[in-house]
């Protein structure tokens, strides 16, 4: 009998995908995984296969004004979500002392602008079908389709199992670091512009920093916090963190330090060239 009760509450639990706040399951996308994996599967087929299959013989999609009114509404969004994470850091300091999740108000505010988080994630995968569009493939890269995949995911799986005030900080962060991604590229959706758009590798740089500081940020919560995150959600960060240093990295190694290299080394071949061609002449 015991165990019919067991099975019946486990069977419940994974199927109806409760989650640890009630009225979090109300909120759009949130009941249960299902439409989440809906358009994930129709994201992952179109970046990956419909698409770049369409835009084969195509010429690339003129979407400049729809670009600069995205990349607008993703700096305003995310200067919105920067403002209300420092507002809850400020006043609760980044490593709160308490259990924030105890009181209804505090509780409320947490989840709440943990949603608005996610649904930015969920947002930004138009990021993707924007480059297949434009039929920029090089730019639709596995860093590129996995960090905003598991971005939008892991944020779910939080807000949904795990909301806490420990990723609050990772989120404004994140949120920082967006508002000045998406002003370059809503400046780079005009074409006079391009030549002065010389602080590209610098944003890899800060989203690199990015990763650090929340790995330290996650590290000290563990020791320091009133109410530390579990072992699941700690382990889940840390793991992602150095995945996305490691392919940030790689690709800031690829990207400006080796075709530095090869810059230098072709100046160099040009250099030799023109002196031996100047030397013939002599």
């Amino acid at each position: 009998m015991d165990n019919t009760v067991k099975n019946v509450t486990l069977a419940e639990t994974i199927w109806s995908f409760k989650g640890k706040v009630d009225y979090v399951d109300d909120w759009f996308l949130m009941k249960s995984p299902f439409l989440l994996i809906f358009i994930t599967s129709c994201y992952l087929t179109f970046v990956l296969k419909v698409g770049p299959a369409y835009m084969k013989d195509r010429r690339p999609f003129n979407v400049t004004k729809i670009l600069i009114l995205y990349n607008t509404f993703q700096v305003l969004y995310s200067v919105y979500l920067c403002i209300e994470g420092t507002d809850l850091i400020w006043f609760n300091g980044l490593l709160c002392p308490s259990c924030l999740m105890d009181t209804k108000e505090s509780r409320y505010l947490i989840t709440s602008r943990t949603y608005f988080y996610f649904l930015a994630k969920v947002s930004e995968l138009l990021d993707t079908i924007f480059f297949v569009l434009r039929k920029k493939d090089n730019q639709v890269t596995f860093l590129h389709v996995y960090h905003h995949s598991l971005m939008m995911w892991s944020t779910w799986l939080t807000l949904k199992y795990e909301p806490t005030y420990n990723t609050i900080f990772l989120g404004t962060l994140n949120s920082f670091v967006h508002v000045i991604m998406y002003t370059y590229y809503g400046l780079s959706a005009f074409p006079e512009l391009e030549k002065y758009l010389w602080w590209k590798r610098y944003i890899t740089k800060m989203q690199l920093t990015q990763f650090v500081v929340i790995l330290l940020h996650a590290m000290a919560n563990l020791r320091y916090s009133g109410c530390p995150p579990s072992n699941t959600l700690l382990i889940t960060i840390v793991a992602n963190v150095i995945i996305f240093i490691y392919l940030f990295g790689k690709f800031y190694i690829n990207a400006y330090m080796k075709s530095k290299g090869k810059n230098v080394k072709l100046i160099n071949n040009n250099n030799v060239t023109h002196d031996i061609k100047s030397m013939k002449s002599k």
